[in-house]
């Protein structure tokens, strides 16, 4: 135990010693956006006013950014055609669905100009390697990308905003749909917010009525790996803060004394790191609950393989964290049933977190070899039914225009996603009750760029020095 505390002293002595280095990194404010993607930090919002007084400050994508945020979507489509027609346009994404939007919008800039042609290129990097990808094409004087869709706003932060990789284009419309104006909108333009939520396979005996029966003794849940899937820790990271870990202080004490005296020996045990990393008054909760995640889960490789093991019968009382929209593609068969998971928040008198919501941002690179056709291709995106169908087909995936959020739901029916034709309600788990009730009722963890960044040098290097469960599957 000793050692273990040294340890912590020097995580977080280091760690002070980095952001005094940095100039800071806690204290900075962040704001929430109609669909809750909006998110940034302090440095990016003073860059970005202070650039939009002075052009020369500007770089010339900066430039073409600032005259597309004036633009409708036609007349930004006519300069798309002007710049990019019979050229390759390159993309990068951690969604493969960029893709299959990409020809959606050709379509549409057909539809203007029947003589328009475009080919494409759409790239996928795995484990991470987005930032060194983009990094290194920052180097060039013109880019062979034009845009990105990327997740993780941590990094998304430290190692592309801030070095001044990627920029931020908000559409006019986009703006118009939230209420507000690109100028006045301070945080990265989100395309859609994502949730993954705890399912428990329910052939068995075992319920889960609390987040915290999720870490309860012998409780091994199904979960991507926080050093493969980012955004994970990023989860883990917003638990302590004081809104969230509010949370699962509440959710602690709807618990029976039973299961109330397992817990806390591990609350009182966190007390001093807490102390230590500068938490608020229910940052032990915070930090016991994670503790018993990262020592608990079973370390899988996708989410794929956890959603097509949790609904077998053969799965009895097994649980996980998943992304919502897996569910959309089981098939049912001999031994295999959606009837075998439940949605945990779905289930009456559950209490504490469902899960954790983060956002896919997109971006036009600062060197960009056709800023005006990324743009164009964003406000496709953002603004038209069509141009976020690539992505609207799944329940679990909330657009960040209201407009198109309604325009999606009233195509897709994600509401009554577990009816048949008949009006039968035949798989409940797909019932989606939406982005408005995930965020309240549901209790859903939004990634905060901005407080990530805060603490991923403190918290960060305390999950460092936990111990992952050593019997995971591969």
């Amino acid at each position: 135990m000793r050692k273990r505390t040294l340890s912590l002293a020097l995580a977080v002595s280091m760690a002070a010693m980095s952001l005094a280095g940095c100039g800071g990194g806690g204290g900075t404010t962040a704001t929430t956006a109609a669909a809750g993607g909006e998110t940034t930090a302090a440095a990016s919002e003073a860059a970005t006013e202070a650039a939009s007084t002075d052009d020369s400050n500007l770089s010339d994508v900066e430039k073409i950014i600032k005259e597309a945020e004036g633009m409708s979507m036609e007349e930004l489509a006519k300069k798309a055609i002007e710049e990019s027609n019979g050229k390759t346009f390159y993309g990068v994404g951690n969604s493969s669905r960029g893709k299959s939007a990409l020809p959606l919008f050709i379509e549409y800039l057909q539809s203007i100009d029947p003589s328009y042609k475009m080919e494409y290129e759409w790239q996928q990097p795995k484990n991470n390697k987005i930032f060194e990808q983009l990094t290194a094409d920052s180097l060039k004087t013109e880019g062979t990308f034009a845009m990105t869709l990327i997740q993780d706003g941590n990094q998304i932060e430290s190692k592309m905003v801030q070095p001044g990789i990627l920029k931020t284009y908000i559409p006019k419309e986009w703006a118009e749909a939230n209420g507000t104006t690109p100028d006045a909108y301070k945080g990265f333009l989100p395309l859609q917010t994502l949730n993954k939520v705890f399912m428990y396979n329910s052939t068995g005996s075992a319920e889960y009525k609390n987040c915290w029966d999720f870490v309860a003794e012998g409780v091994h849940p199904l979960y991507m790996d926080i050093d493969s899937e980012i955004v994970g820790k990023n989860f883990l990271y917003m638990l302590t803060e004081d809104k969230y870990a509010g949370w699962l202080k509440d959710a602690y004490d709807a618990l029976d004394d039973t299961k109330k005296a397992y817990f806390k020996p591990v609350i009182d045990e966190m007390a001093t790191d807490a102390e230590d990393l500068g938490l608020g008054e229910n940052g032990a909760y915070a930090l016991a609950w994670i503790k018993l995640w990262v020592e608990n889960y079973n370390e899988q490789t996708d989410d794929g393989p956890i959603c097509n093991t949790l609904v077998t019968d053969s799965a009895t009382d097994q649980a996980g964290l998943l992304v919502y929209s897996k569910l959309r593609s089981v098939e049912e068969s001999a031994g295999v049933s959606l009837n075998n998971i439940k949605v945990a928040a779905y289930q009456d008198g559950y209490k504490g977190i469902g899960g954790y919501g983060y956002c896919h941002y997109l971006f036009v690179t600062n060197n960009s070899p056709l800023p005006w056709t990324a743009c164009a291709f964003i406000q496709y995106m953002t603004c038209t039914e069509d141009g976020f169908s690539a992505w609207g087909k799944d329940m679990g995936g909330y657009s960040a225009n209201p407009e198109v959020a309604a325009a999606i739901e009233e195509t897709y029916q994600h509401s009554k996603g577990g009816y048949n034709e008949a009006g039968e309600d035949q798989f409940p788990c797909k019932d989606d009750r939406g982005y408005d009730w995930w965020t309240t009722d549901g209790e859903l963890v939004l990634e905060d760029p901005d407080y990530c960044a805060s603490v991923s040098f403190t918290v960060g290097s305390w999950i460092e020095l936990l111990t992952k469960y050593s019997d995971s599957a591969k």
